[in-house]
């Protein structure tokens, strides 16, 4: 279990009330301070990480407005020098910077003074090819060391990083990339994944067609390619030189909202946006999540050997918050490949042997991971030792209640014992809005309480504050990781649609939450895919609960589509569990819907499919499928290159025409 008494908010804690004299009685006094008096708590917080900055700050927050707060004025920093500080404590130590494994089993281990060489390689080749700051390094590479090196090297320059995974189609990386005109491309000819090679040298010099503004290309060689790339130089060279202009090297100082990464939204309506964050503010919001998760430098005496495991690909923001793990100092644990095995041979202890190997403290993962673990019936006494694990870390979507129950059970019978991090934000703020405290009790199938300077509330559709009631998910006051602004959005007339339209100079995230009186938190999904029946409102997460925990659902998925007539209709589709002999399925959701929930909430229509379309990140498309039943275009409402499995939404297409034929 969690270690409170020398946790990372204890010391926090302490260091504030040394500082100002100020004493909490509780969690959420402490939260009101830092929402309530932000320059004070965002002032402390860089005092307290000791973020370091070769000039001081006029003040921490000029103008509170939102969009146009400006945080840390005068100041300059760089995300790669404060990752490379670590670099000489944890070498003394012994520590790794990472330990990175692929399917085959191949492990690559990168220590501390390692990693600085190979990044100040690259930088200084990338500088010698004429890459300045602002110039956009754009990469197409899977979750391996290199896409680190190459993102730490591309910061410490003041160039601005961008990267798309190898599982998206060409032109969802095309509507990515063309956006921001990139210099650079660092890209792999081939990856390994669910036990099949597949070959990306067409992909590469496709994408490279695309992008006249490309003028150079490294090549990651996999090794697993059958064709030929010409024009590229060796990101292997590059990154290998030694000599005293290297050792010499220092990241470069910029200001506090220089662009350090371009992410982008999901993309499936329109365009995806994408989103410029800064340095500074990615540097210091990171530290606020460590107020949370507890994640110590790997050579802290109090919590030694810490190392950091979130599974993700490159293309969510995971990747950017497990890179994050190394400004905390700690041995980032990264596994590049499938989950769960290949079609014909499932395995989901895949990661969890993994995280025994290598002594994982810190497992993170989507919840549908864990679902899907748990519906397996994995046997965790076969994967290994896990009582290295501290801290299972979940987030994508609201992980079940009974999800985390059980599988703390199943674990703690295998002398697992750790605490829930439990996690809901998003790409737009690469952060939290909601969170995990280790201070305070278990509340499975909720969030413990909102992110220390996070002003978040849940809002009525007229905009004022509830208690115990669903509302929209907002935040009343600025955060220093929100977008700097859109790309191509000189006006930033996009930017202030997407997230202040609806509440004027409110941020609107575009989710349902409802906070209770002490301070904990429960997602309810999309709010533009909530479930409203006769007024009654229901996240569609709540009627996942319900009807997946049970053995014959292996998977869901529900929207309320607004008929010709003005009426409501919910439908449910839903995917049998595998050997599944129940003919009567529709019988048996609504008896679990109407048990669990309300009658109100009952489907009108339940459906069977072989799958359920998701994102890349494993998000279900609700949305999409929703207006694709009250008419739109398939083409309008989702790109199937940015999708998991864009067959299932094909089927999903043909679903429909049936049906608003029928209607």
């Amino acid at each position: 279990m969690a270690d409170t008494a020398s946790s990372t908010l204890a010391r926090f804690r302490a260091f504030v009330a040394e500082s100002r004299g100020l004493a909490f009685e509780d969690f959420e006094s402490l939260h009101r301070w830092s929402v309530e008096d932000q320059p004070a708590f965002w002032g402390d917080l860089w005092r307290f990480e000791g973020i370091e900055s070769p000039t001081p700050f006029a003040a921490v927050l000029e103008n509170p407005v939102m969009p146009g707060a400006r945080w840390f004025p005068g100041a300059a920093v760089n995300y790669t020098r404060h990752v490379l500080r670590h670099a000489d404590a944890a070498e003394r130590a012994g520590k790794p910077a990472i330990i990175a494994e692929d399917e085959t089993g191949s492990v690559v281990t990168i220590g501390w003074p390692d990693l600085r060489r190979k990044v100040a390689s690259l930088a200084l080749e990338m500088r010698r090819l004429g890459v300045t700051e602002g110039d956009r390094v754009v990469a197409y590479l899977p979750n391996r060391p290199e896409a680190i090196i190459a993102f730490l090297a591309t910061a410490a320059i003041g160039a601005v990083w961008s990267v798309c995974s190898p599982d998206m189609g060409t032109p969802a990386i095309l509507d990515r990339f063309r956006q921001i005109e990139p210099t650079i491309f660092i890209a792999t000819d081939g990856v390994r994944y669910a036990g099949k090679t597949i070959d990306r040298a067409s992909t590469v010099d496709d994408i490279r067609a695309a992008l006249p503004t490309i003028r150079h290309t490294f090549l990651v060689s996999s090794g697993l390619s059958q064709g030929t790339l010409t024009n590229t130089l060796s990101f292997t060279d590059a990154m290998s030189r030694r000599d005293e202009a290297v050792d010499r090297f220092e990241p470069r100082w910029v200001s506090f909202d220089h662009p350090l990464w371009i992410v982008y939204s999901s993309g499936t309506t329109g365009k995806p946006k994408a989103l410029v964050h800064g340095h500074g503010g990615i540097i210091i919001n990171a530290a606020a999540t460590r107020l949370h998760n507890d994640l110590r430098p790997s050579y802290d005496a109090t919590k030694p050997d810490e190392r950091f495991h979130w599974f993700s690909s490159t293309g969510w923001m995971m990747w950017n918050s497990q890179v994050g793990g190394l400004l905390g100092g700690a041995t980032i644990c990264i596994y590049d490949g499938s989950p769960a095995g290949s079609k014909e041979n499932p395995d989901w202890g895949i990661l969890w042997r993994f995280a025994a190997r290598h002594r994982v403290t810190f497992f993170g993962a989507g919840a549908p991971f864990y679902t899907a673990c748990m519906k397996a019936g994995l046997d965790f006494a076969a994967v290994g030792d896990l009582s290295a694990i501290a801290v299972l870390g979940s987030t994508a979507s609201p992980l079940p209640a009974a999800v985390q129950v059980g599988l703390s059970a199943a674990l703690e019978g295998v002398g697992c014992n750790a605490w829930w991090f439990n996690s809901s934000g998003g790409t737009d703020i690469c952060g939290a809005f909601c969170t995990a405290n280790p201070e305070l009790p278990p509340t499975p199938g909720k969030l413990q309480c909102r992110q220390l300077g996070a002003a978040v509330e849940s809002w009525s559709e007229q905009g004022g504050s509830l208690i115990d009631a669903v509302g929209e998910l907002v935040c009343v006051r600025p955060l220093p990781s929100m977008p700097l602004f859109l790309w191509g959005d000189a006006d930033g007339g996009r930017y202030r649609s997407s997230y202040f339209d609806k509440y004027p100079g409110i941020w609107r995230h575009g989710d349902w939450l409802r906070i209770e009186a002490d301070g904990t938190c429960e997602i309810f999904g999309r709010s533009d895919a909530t479930i409203n029946r006769g007024g009654h409102r229901m996240g569609t997460s709540e009627i996942y609960d319900a009807i997946e925990r049970l053995d014959a659902i292996a998977d869901s998925l529900a929207v309320d589509v607004r008929t010709r007539h003005g009426e409501s209709r919910l439908m449910l589709f839903i995917v049998p569990a595998e050997g599944s002999r129940n003919d009567d399925l529709a019988s048996l959701v609504a008896s679990a819907i109407r048990t669990s929930l309300s009658p109100r909430f009952v489907p009108d229509r339940v459906v069977r499919v072989a799958e359920i379309p998701r994102t890349l990140s494993g998000k279900k498309q609700e949305l999409p499928v929703k207006r694709l039943f009250e008419g739109a275009r398939l083409q309008d409402v989702v790109d199937l290159s940015a999708m998991t499995n864009p067959a299932a939404m094909t089927a999903f297409e043909t679903l429909a025409a049936d049906y608003r034929l029928e209607t």
